[in-house]
């Protein structure tokens, strides 16, 4: 019981979101901070599996985020759509996880197949390198919980 509530005490601490219409691609589509994410969605063609079924979680990195990658290391990315399609599924859990569960977690099966490590750094909580920032976005068809960091898997 004690887990539980400091687990939802520390999901208040990092910020929760009001629900949104549509799928997650279009929550995506309707939100500033995510531009970077959803052009790099798009030449991958993710975009159109973020407005599928689901139910899907997605990790996103805030254009802050896309920015601390040296500029022409992501711009060889969004040439390279087998790289990019391996980093940006790798910001995606099968199923709809909420801040709670995640916080019960210590690595989570990604989409692109290898698993990232989920921690408690403080009251914040981390999934690997990158800090939770705002959770519990609610779309259609899953969950958004924004980063501060662009997840790399290994390649």
């Amino acid at each position: 019981m004690k887990k539980i509530a400091y687990s939802l005490v520390a999901a208040l601490a990092i910020g929760t979101a009001s629900a949104q219409t549509g799928t997650i691609a279009a929550v995506v589509s309707k939100d500033p901070q995510f531009s970077t994410l959803l052009a790099a969605l798009k030449v991958a063609g993710l975009d159109k599996t973020l407005a599928g079924k689901g139910p899907f979680t997605v990790f996103a990195p805030t254009n802050a985020a896309f920015a601390k990658i040296p500029k022409a290391t992501l711009d060889a990315l969004l040439k390279n759509k087998k790289q990019l399609t391996k980093v940006l599924t790798y910001h995606v859990v099968a199923g709809n996880v909420m801040a709670a569960d995640v916080m019960k977690m210590t690595s989570a099966k990604t989409v692109e197949g290898s698993s990232a490590t989920i921690s408690m750094m403080g009251k914040n909580v981390m999934i690997d390198k990158a800090k939770v920032t705002k959770v519990d976005i609610k779309a259609s068809n899953g969950t958004i919980h924004v980063i501060d960091s662009v997840l790399m898997p290994k390649m």
